[in-house]
């Protein structure tokens, strides 16, 4: 997990702060035109996408790994990840950067993962896929999807 210090710049403590609310899953942050990926979930991402690996200092003397892609490609690399079996978290621009002041804000919008999604491109179109929901013995009688 990546830790904040004193010389991250705004955008990565932004990062860092979105990140510890989703650490098991592959942050894909959204910055202007792209979706990035920093320090292991960018290793990961470039892996499985086939995409390129590099690195981000920002003059500091550590640097971070670093993976992106541009944001209309989304669909065409969300589903290589999550069937690689990994949880996706999708954090996008809460407000238009144009009318922000300071950093944009930003938000995770979707979690994508195996059993939750019904996007096309992730569904098995030749099997069958299931949802099951089940109640749990609770005075408010909520219903739990699995």
């Amino acid at each position: 997990m990546a830790k904040t210090t004193s010389t991250d710049t705004p955008l990565m403590q932004q990062h860092s702060a979105i990140k510890k609310k989703y650490p098991d899953a592959i942050l894909l942050f959204r910055v202007g035109d792209f979706y990035e990926t920093f320090g292991q979930d960018a290793i990961v991402a470039s892996r499985v996408l086939g995409i390129t690996l590099t690195k981000r200092n920002n003059g500091a003397a550590s640097s971070s790994d670093l993976a992106g892609f541009p944001h209309h490609a989304l669909d065409t690399y969300l589903h290589k990840l999550v069937k690689a079996g990994h949880r996706v978290a999708i954090c996008d621009q809460l407000e238009d950067p144009k009318q922000a002041k300071g950093i944009v804000k930003r938000g995770v919008t979707d979690m994508v993962t195996p059993g939750t999604t019904v996007n096309d491109k992730i569904l098995e179109h030749h099997s069958n896929n299931f949802l099951r929901p089940f109640i749990l013995p609770t005075t408010t009688n909520m219903a739990w999807p699995f």
